[in-house]
Protein backbone atom coordinates (compact mmCIF):
# COMPACT_ATOMS: atom_id res chain seq x y z
CA UNK A 1 0.00 0.00 0.00
CA UNK A 2 1.22 3.50 -0.85
CA UNK A 3 2.31 5.69 2.07
CA UNK A 4 0.64 9.04 2.59
CA UNK A 5 2.98 11.85 1.49
CA UNK A 6 0.64 14.83 1.69
CA UNK A 7 -1.25 16.63 4.41
CA UNK A 8 -4.95 17.11 3.80
CA UNK A 9 -7.57 19.42 5.31
CA UNK A 10 -11.22 19.09 4.39
CA UNK A 11 -14.64 20.66 4.76
CA UNK A 12 -17.56 18.25 4.99
CA UNK A 13 -21.09 19.65 4.57
CA UNK A 14 -24.18 17.53 5.21
CA UNK A 15 -27.81 18.21 6.06
CA UNK A 16 -30.78 16.70 7.85
CA UNK A 17 -34.46 17.07 7.07
CA UNK A 18 -37.13 16.07 9.60
CA UNK A 19 -34.73 14.00 11.68
CA UNK A 20 -32.48 13.93 14.71
CA UNK A 21 -28.88 13.72 13.48
CA UNK A 22 -27.28 13.28 16.91
CA UNK A 23 -29.36 13.02 20.08
CA UNK A 24 -28.03 14.27 23.41
CA UNK A 25 -28.56 11.61 26.13
CA UNK A 26 -28.24 14.31 28.80
CA UNK A 27 -31.19 16.19 27.29
CA UNK A 28 -33.74 13.43 26.71
CA UNK A 29 -32.07 12.57 23.38
CA UNK A 30 -33.06 15.92 21.88
CA UNK A 31 -30.92 17.15 18.96
CA UNK A 32 -27.69 18.71 20.23
CA UNK A 33 -27.79 22.52 20.28
CA UNK A 34 -25.28 25.18 21.28
CA UNK A 35 -27.12 26.79 24.20
CA UNK A 36 -25.62 30.25 23.52
CA UNK A 37 -26.16 30.53 19.76
CA UNK A 38 -28.91 28.01 18.98
CA UNK A 39 -26.71 26.37 16.34
CA UNK A 40 -27.17 22.62 15.90
CA UNK A 41 -24.26 20.32 16.74
CA UNK A 42 -23.14 16.85 15.69
CA UNK A 43 -20.17 15.35 17.53
CA UNK A 44 -17.05 14.05 15.82
CA UNK A 45 -17.68 10.71 17.55
CA UNK A 46 -21.05 10.43 15.81
CA UNK A 47 -19.52 10.86 12.35
CA UNK A 48 -16.66 8.47 13.12
CA UNK A 49 -19.24 5.87 14.14
CA UNK A 50 -20.87 6.16 10.72
CA UNK A 51 -17.49 5.86 9.00
CA UNK A 52 -16.81 2.68 10.98
CA UNK A 53 -20.22 1.29 10.04
CA UNK A 54 -19.58 1.99 6.35
CA UNK A 55 -16.15 0.35 6.37
CA UNK A 56 -17.55 -2.65 8.23
CA UNK A 57 -20.21 -3.13 5.52
CA UNK A 58 -18.01 -2.23 2.54
CA UNK A 59 -15.08 -4.45 3.55
CA UNK A 60 -17.00 -7.08 5.54
CA UNK A 61 -14.26 -7.09 8.20
CA UNK A 62 -11.79 -8.57 5.70
CA UNK A 63 -8.12 -8.83 6.60
CA UNK A 64 -6.76 -5.44 7.55
CA UNK A 65 -10.22 -3.85 7.62
CA UNK A 66 -11.75 -5.12 10.84
CA UNK A 67 -13.27 -2.55 13.21
CA UNK A 68 -12.00 -2.26 16.78
CA UNK A 69 -14.82 -0.13 18.21
CA UNK A 70 -17.97 -1.92 17.11
CA UNK A 71 -21.21 -3.14 18.67
CA UNK A 72 -20.68 -5.72 21.46
CA UNK A 73 -16.91 -5.75 20.97
CA UNK A 74 -14.96 -6.77 24.10
CA UNK A 75 -11.86 -4.62 23.73
CA UNK A 76 -9.77 -6.44 26.36
CA UNK A 77 -10.33 -9.70 24.48
CA UNK A 78 -9.30 -8.14 21.17
CA UNK A 79 -6.10 -6.78 22.72
CA UNK A 80 -5.36 -10.08 24.48
CA UNK A 81 -5.86 -11.95 21.20
CA UNK A 82 -3.30 -9.69 19.58
CA UNK A 83 -0.81 -10.43 22.34
CA UNK A 84 -1.25 -14.12 21.53
CA UNK A 85 0.25 -13.60 18.05
CA UNK A 86 3.64 -15.29 17.68
CA UNK A 87 5.24 -11.96 16.69
CA UNK A 88 4.33 -10.54 20.09
CA UNK A 89 5.13 -13.67 22.09
CA UNK A 90 8.58 -13.88 20.49
CA UNK A 91 9.37 -10.19 20.94
CA UNK A 92 11.52 -8.95 23.80
CA UNK A 93 9.81 -7.59 26.89
CA UNK A 94 10.72 -4.05 25.88
CA UNK A 95 9.27 -4.47 22.37
CA UNK A 96 6.03 -6.35 23.10
CA UNK A 97 3.83 -3.25 23.30
CA UNK A 98 5.35 -1.78 20.15
CA UNK A 99 4.85 -5.00 18.16
CA UNK A 100 1.29 -5.39 19.50
CA UNK A 101 0.49 -1.77 18.62
CA UNK A 102 1.71 -2.31 15.04
CA UNK A 103 -0.43 -5.44 14.72
CA UNK A 104 -3.50 -3.63 16.03
CA UNK A 105 -2.93 -0.90 13.44
CA UNK A 106 -2.54 -3.50 10.68
CA UNK A 107 -5.69 -5.40 11.64
CA UNK A 108 -8.13 -2.60 12.52
CA UNK A 109 -8.99 0.17 10.09
CA UNK A 110 -10.41 2.51 12.72
CA UNK A 111 -7.23 2.33 14.81
CA UNK A 112 -5.14 3.17 11.74
CA UNK A 113 -7.45 6.08 10.93
CA UNK A 114 -8.63 7.53 14.25
CA UNK A 115 -6.23 6.08 16.81
CA UNK A 116 -7.23 4.35 20.04
CA UNK A 117 -6.68 4.29 23.77
CA UNK A 118 -5.77 0.76 24.85
CA UNK A 119 -6.77 0.46 28.50
CA UNK A 120 -6.22 -3.27 29.01
CA UNK A 121 -4.39 -3.96 32.27
CA UNK A 122 -0.60 -4.32 31.84
CA UNK A 123 -1.03 -3.72 28.10
CA UNK A 124 -2.16 -0.11 28.17
CA UNK A 125 -1.01 2.07 25.31
CA UNK A 126 -2.16 4.84 22.99
CA UNK A 127 -2.25 5.22 19.23
CA UNK A 128 -2.56 8.71 17.74
CA UNK A 129 -4.65 8.57 14.59
CA UNK A 130 -3.99 10.72 11.51
CA UNK A 131 -7.64 11.73 11.00
CA UNK A 132 -9.31 14.20 13.32
CA UNK A 133 -12.65 15.95 12.89
CA UNK A 134 -14.33 18.86 14.64
CA UNK A 135 -17.88 19.06 15.93
CA UNK A 136 -20.23 19.85 13.05
CA UNK A 137 -22.14 23.10 13.43
CA UNK A 138 -25.17 24.39 11.53
CA UNK A 139 -24.95 27.46 9.34
CA UNK A 140 -28.03 28.93 11.02
CA UNK A 141 -29.77 28.37 14.38
CA UNK A 142 -32.13 25.40 14.48
CA UNK A 143 -35.32 24.58 16.33
CA UNK A 144 -35.96 21.11 17.70
CA UNK A 145 -39.58 20.02 17.27
CA UNK A 146 -41.10 17.37 19.54
CA UNK A 147 -43.87 15.15 18.19
CA UNK A 148 -46.25 12.87 20.06
CA UNK A 149 -46.45 9.34 18.69
CA UNK A 150 -48.58 6.30 19.57
CA UNK A 151 -48.08 2.55 19.39
CA UNK A 152 -50.92 0.31 18.27
CA UNK A 153 -49.52 -2.89 19.82
CA UNK A 154 -48.92 -3.77 23.47
CA UNK A 155 -46.06 -5.68 25.06
CA UNK A 156 -48.01 -7.89 27.48
CA UNK A 157 -51.37 -9.59 27.07
CA UNK A 158 -52.68 -8.08 30.30
CA UNK A 159 -52.20 -4.62 28.78
CA UNK A 160 -54.51 -5.40 25.85
CA UNK A 161 -57.39 -3.27 27.13
CA UNK A 162 -55.25 -0.29 28.10
CA UNK A 163 -55.00 2.88 26.05
CA UNK A 164 -52.39 3.12 23.33
CA UNK A 165 -48.83 3.73 24.48
CA UNK A 166 -47.70 7.33 23.97
CA UNK A 167 -44.18 8.41 23.09
CA UNK A 168 -42.19 11.39 21.91
CA UNK A 169 -40.00 11.97 18.87
CA UNK A 170 -37.71 14.96 18.33
CA UNK A 171 -36.71 16.27 14.90
CA UNK A 172 -34.90 19.16 13.26
CA UNK A 173 -37.09 20.51 10.40
CA UNK A 174 -33.93 21.35 8.44
CA UNK A 175 -30.30 21.96 9.28
CA UNK A 176 -27.14 22.37 7.18
CA UNK A 177 -24.07 21.21 9.12
CA UNK A 178 -20.42 22.06 8.45
CA UNK A 179 -17.57 19.88 9.75
CA UNK A 180 -13.83 20.53 9.43
CA UNK A 181 -11.29 17.74 9.31
CA UNK A 182 -7.56 17.10 9.17
CA UNK A 183 -5.36 14.28 7.84
CA UNK A 184 -1.77 14.16 9.10
CA UNK A 185 0.68 12.39 6.78
CA UNK A 186 3.20 12.14 9.62
CA UNK A 187 0.81 10.26 11.90
CA UNK A 188 -0.47 8.21 8.95
CA UNK A 189 3.01 6.84 8.40
CA UNK A 190 3.20 5.91 12.09
CA UNK A 191 -0.05 3.88 11.99
CA UNK A 192 0.31 2.54 8.43
CA UNK A 193 -2.68 4.54 7.14
CA UNK A 194 -2.26 4.45 3.36
CA UNK A 195 -3.50 6.20 0.22
CA UNK A 196 -5.94 3.30 -0.24
CA UNK A 197 -7.20 3.79 3.32
CA UNK A 198 -7.70 7.50 2.63
CA UNK A 199 -9.74 6.79 -0.50
CA UNK A 200 -11.93 4.47 1.57
CA UNK A 201 -12.40 7.28 4.10
CA UNK A 202 -13.52 9.70 1.38
CA UNK A 203 -15.91 7.02 0.05
CA UNK A 204 -17.31 6.60 3.56
CA UNK A 205 -18.02 10.33 3.96
CA UNK A 206 -19.77 10.39 0.59
CA UNK A 207 -21.88 7.24 1.04
CA UNK A 208 -22.21 6.49 4.76
CA UNK A 209 -25.65 8.03 5.27
CA UNK A 210 -27.10 5.76 2.58
CA UNK A 211 -26.20 2.59 4.48
CA UNK A 212 -27.16 3.95 7.89
CA UNK A 213 -30.80 4.96 7.45
CA UNK A 214 -32.99 5.25 10.52
CA UNK A 215 -36.51 6.51 11.19
CA UNK A 216 -35.10 8.71 13.95
CA UNK A 217 -32.54 10.43 11.69
CA UNK A 218 -34.91 11.42 8.91
CA UNK A 219 -33.27 12.36 5.61
CA UNK A 220 -29.54 12.90 6.09
CA UNK A 221 -27.42 13.60 3.02
CA UNK A 222 -23.79 14.39 2.23
CA UNK A 223 -23.87 17.61 0.18
CA UNK A 224 -20.24 18.76 -0.18
CA UNK A 225 -16.79 17.31 0.45
CA UNK A 226 -14.08 19.88 -0.26
CA UNK A 227 -10.52 18.57 0.09
CA UNK A 228 -7.40 20.74 0.32
CA UNK A 229 -4.23 18.83 -0.59
CA UNK A 230 -0.83 20.14 0.46
CA UNK A 231 2.29 19.49 -1.60
CA UNK A 232 4.22 18.48 1.51
CA UNK A 233 3.90 16.20 4.50
CA UNK A 234 3.84 19.08 7.00
CA UNK A 235 1.58 21.32 4.93
CA UNK A 236 1.92 24.60 3.07
CA UNK A 237 -0.69 26.76 4.82
CA UNK A 238 -2.63 26.92 8.11
CA UNK A 239 -5.86 24.91 8.01
CA UNK A 240 -8.04 27.78 9.24
CA UNK A 241 -6.85 29.98 6.37
CA UNK A 242 -7.99 27.32 3.91
CA UNK A 243 -11.33 26.86 5.64
CA UNK A 244 -11.93 30.62 5.34
CA UNK A 245 -11.86 30.21 1.54
CA UNK A 246 -15.10 28.17 1.70
CA UNK A 247 -18.19 30.34 1.90
CA UNK A 248 -21.66 29.01 2.68
CA UNK A 249 -24.39 31.57 2.04
CA UNK A 250 -28.16 31.80 2.02
CA UNK A 251 -29.73 32.23 -1.42
CA UNK A 252 -33.39 32.52 -0.48
CA UNK A 253 -35.49 34.57 1.90
CA UNK A 254 -37.35 33.07 4.79
CA UNK A 255 -36.72 29.78 6.56
CA UNK A 256 -34.42 27.31 4.82
CA UNK A 257 -35.92 23.90 4.18
CA UNK A 258 -33.48 22.36 1.68
CA UNK A 259 -29.90 22.55 0.42
CA UNK A 260 -31.21 24.55 -2.55
CA UNK A 261 -31.66 27.47 -0.14
CA UNK A 262 -27.86 27.74 0.22
CA UNK A 263 -24.85 28.21 -2.02
CA UNK A 264 -21.30 26.96 -1.43
CA UNK A 265 -18.35 28.69 -3.10
CA UNK A 266 -14.55 28.41 -2.90
CA UNK A 267 -12.21 31.38 -3.42
CA UNK A 268 -9.79 29.34 -5.54
CA UNK A 269 -7.92 32.43 -6.71
CA UNK A 270 -6.74 32.94 -3.12
CA UNK A 271 -5.30 29.44 -2.70
CA UNK A 272 -1.79 29.57 -1.17
CA UNK A 273 1.16 28.19 -3.11
CA UNK A 274 1.59 24.47 -2.67
CA UNK A 275 -2.11 23.79 -1.97
CA UNK A 276 -4.70 22.45 -4.40
CA UNK A 277 -8.42 21.93 -3.86
CA UNK A 278 -10.84 19.30 -5.12
CA UNK A 279 -14.59 18.90 -4.70
CA UNK A 280 -15.34 15.19 -4.26
CA UNK A 281 -19.06 15.98 -4.07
Amino acid sequence: MANLKNRYDFVYIFDVQDGNPNGDPDAGNLPRIDAETGMGLVTDVCLKRKVRNYVQVAKNCSEGYDIFIKEKAVLDSLVNNTYDYSEVRNASKEDKKKVAKNLLCQNYYDIRAFGAVIATKDKNDQVRGPIQMTFSRTVEPIIANEHSITRMAVTKEEDLEKERTMGRKATVPYGLYVCHGFVSANLANQTGFSEEDLKLFWDALINMFDIDRSAARGLMSAQKLIVFKHDSELGNAPAHKLFDLVNVGKTSEGVARSFKDYSVSICKEQLPNGVSVEELI
